[in-house]
């Protein structure tokens, strides 16, 4: 029997892709939030900032999902890739304070770079031929964390060597070579892709169908579960980082960190995709959401004791438990919204997004009074109810 759970090969494609674009994007992303503030931008900006790159993904993702019905998701998904390069070339010419409307607009030219690719990738996998869609989307869930494992010491080393001019710059050059594997690796899958993805030309008509299967309270349920936790997610994307430089963290010590946390995640991230494919989607969902909620309240209760160890040790569960409801989210749309992969791809990428997005305005808007602490609490309080609640709910039905 093999140690690593099984994997096909589009599978594996669709991963490295995506291992490849989040390594490029997360040589810069753990410093962003530090590079904004050194620009001149307050907190609250910050996650303004986060909100107009991941709301866009929510908004144009449906009309991605119109695309994929034209033309081929490997096309669109490269075009994805190849704005996440432009990106950073953006970052490199353009100063949010003498430009900073251009600054912002290319925010959200990054959020409809990853609409483009995260709904055209989610496609392809779910119209796949694929054995268990739950284990395929926890192998493709867990690219950025092996990314996580090297890049942020590359970025850091090459933010140290030549400012962030140099991490943007290997960033964008990373991007290009991901297009170029991305078409030659998928074009033998594109004879499936065109007769299975747009084989259906209806698409008021499939989004209206796919709308009354979500009415569905075993469906509606979960979802609304998942999408809770990501509001969560949003407030850690625009603060964790600035809540570690509040607690006295150096940035070595920071990239020590993540760099740790990732690391160790790997071994740990093969038995829970094992896990993950031998539990029903619906199940995931609750105990990854609610696992979250828990450890968010333990890291913000934590005070004096929030040192790496204890922080460390809640970050790992969260990113497990991030993997588990995540891979349950996909595994529930694409078993029962199979005849529909354009449209369970776009509304399998809106969740996330949008999400993040609403906990980052959210989070902007209440740091101020309440500080990391207590977001924390009151966010992992919020999605520890809403799990509960979701399970009584189910348990109903």
């Amino acid at each position: 029997m093999s140690i690593l759970p099984k994997i096909e090969k589009i599978t594996l494609d669709l991963s490295v892709s995506h291992f490849l674009l989040m390594f490029g994007y997360k040589l810069f992303s753990l410093y962003f939030p530090l590079f904004l503030i050194a620009r001149g931008l307050s907190l609250p900006e910050v996650g303004y900032i986060y909100l107009l790159i991941y709301l866009p993904i929510a908004v144009f993702s449906p009309v991605v999902g119109f695309f994929i019905h034209k033309i081929n998701p490997i096309i669109l998904a490269t075009l994805g890739i190849f704005g996440y390069g432009f990106y950073c070339l953006g970052m490199i010419l353009i100063s949010p304070a003498q430009l900073p409307i251009l600054f912002f607009l290319f925010q959200i030219f990054l959020g409809i770079s990853a609409a483009l690719f995260f709904v055209s990738m989610r496609t392809i996998l779910i119209a796949a031929p694929i054995e268990n869609h739950n284990r395929a989307f926890a192998w493709f869930y867990s690219a950025p964390n092996y990314a996580s494992a090297i890049a942020p010491v590359i970025g850091a080393l090459l933010i140290w060597k030549f400012n962030f001019v140099g991490v943007f710059a290997f960033s964008f050059v990373l991007q290009f070579l991901n297009a170029a594997f991305l078409i030659t690796q998928l074009k033998p899958h594109t004879t499936f892709v065109p007769k299975v993805v747009r084989g259906q030309n209806n698409i008021k008509e499939n989004y209206q169908k796919v709308f009354g299967l979500l009415k569905n309270k075993i469906i509606l349920i979960p979802i609304a579960v998942s999408f809770s936790v990501l509001i969560l997610a949003g407030f850690y994307r625009a603060f964790f980082v600035l809540f570690l430089k509040d607690l006295g963290w150096s940035q070595n010590l920071v990239l020590l960190f993540v760099s740790l946390l990732s690391l160790a995640f790997l071994p740990i991230s093969l038995f829970a995709i094992k896990r993950i494919g031998k539990i029903k989607s619906e199940k995931n969902i609750f105990q990854g959401t609610a696992i979250t909620g828990v450890l968010s309240i333990i890291l913000g209760g934590l005070g004096v004791f929030a040192n790496f160890y204890t922080v460390f040790l809640v970050k790992f569960g969260q990113s497990v438990a991030g993997l588990i409801y995540a891979s349950g989210r996909s595994g529930l749309l694409a078993r029962k919204l199979k005849k529909y992969p354009e449209e369970a791809g776009a509304l399998d990428t809106i969740f996330s997004p949008l999400g993040v997005a609403l906990g980052s305005l959210v989070s902007g808007l209440i740091i101020g009074f309440l500080g990391f602490n207590n977001l924390f609490i009151f966010g992992g309080i919020f999605v520890a109810v809403v799990a509960i609640i979701g399970r009584k709910l189910m348990s109903k039905n």
